[in-house]
């Protein structure tokens, strides 16, 4: 037992001195001033940078940049506007800004459908309910995302969906080689257990219809990650209200406030 302990031990060591090695090879200097009409995106559609102080602004700015300069969006079927760019952009950076980073590197490019598509990728037919997911197998690395649910979950900055930053976190939830709904590069060994407690205690809320978290998180623990971070980003003030213990936990992991 102890033998297996410390095996998983060094397999996680290793695979975040990967991730930061990779992130160290993958940095660049961006250079150029931001497009206005970049910053009116910001303004209009992201709620979440209007809540950032002017300074932060600024660096949330810069890492956008960063972001485009890293990342491939490339539109299927539809064309993609620097507004469709920028969305995605602010998605991928919400999750990430205070914890310090501007990329994913388990992302090399995101690929824009028009509407919602199946689970096999296409958007003719039938049993198109899917409006965002994480590629696997030959798909690793590649995000899809629907332009229709892109724009939708930013029209409406208050009611805890945002199918995109749903995706991202599924992504963050993978830097340690897993998509399991347990983050371990994120959070420390002593909030392990309470973590997966609460977790557990939420899912059974929403079983019970005693909560008002996306029915969809009571899937899965990976499923639970992603729509309560949904939550917490998009209405950070309910979430402290309604779920204090979870939203102390959101703090801890995203290193946010």
């Amino acid at each position: 037992m102890v033998g297996v302990i410390i095996a998983a031990i060094v397999l996680l060591f290793i695979t975040y001195q990967i991730f930061v090695f990779v992130k160290k090879k993958q940095a660049r200097v961006v250079k150029g001033p931001f497009p206005d009409a970049w910053h009116i995106t910001l303004r209009e559609e992201v709620d979440f940078y209007n809540r950032l102080p002017f300074s932060e602004q600024l660096e949330f700015q810069k890492r956008i940049q960063t972001f485009l300069s890293r990342t491939k969006i490339t539109g299927v079927s539809t064309d993609v506007s620097d507004k469709d760019k920028i969305l995605v952009a602010a998605a991928g950076l919400i999750p990430i800004f205070y914890i310090g980073e501007s990329s994913y590197p388990n992302l090399e490019e995101v690929l824009i459908y028009p509407r919602a598509f199946s689970k096999d990728h296409q958007i003719e037919g039938v049993n198109r309910n899917v409006a965002g997911m994480v590629g696997t197998g030959y798909m690793n690395g590649t995000m899809i995302l629907s332009k229709k649910a892109l724009h939708h979950g930013f029209k409406n900055s208050r009611d805890g969906q945002n199918t995109a930053i749903h995706e991202f976190v599924h992504l963050i939830d993978g830097w340690d080689g897993a998509i399991d709904g347990l983050p371990q590069v994120l959070i420390n060994n002593a909030s392990t257990a309470p973590w997966l407690d609460l977790i557990r205690l939420k899912i059974k809320e929403i079983h019970n219809k005693k909560s008002d978290i996306d029915p969809y998180g009571g899937s899965s623990p990976t499923e639970f990650f992603a729509v309560a971070a949904e939550y917490f980003f998009e209405a950070p003030n309910r979430m402290k209200k309604e779920h204090p213990a979870l939203y102390d936990h959101f703090v801890e992991i995203f290193k946010s406030a």
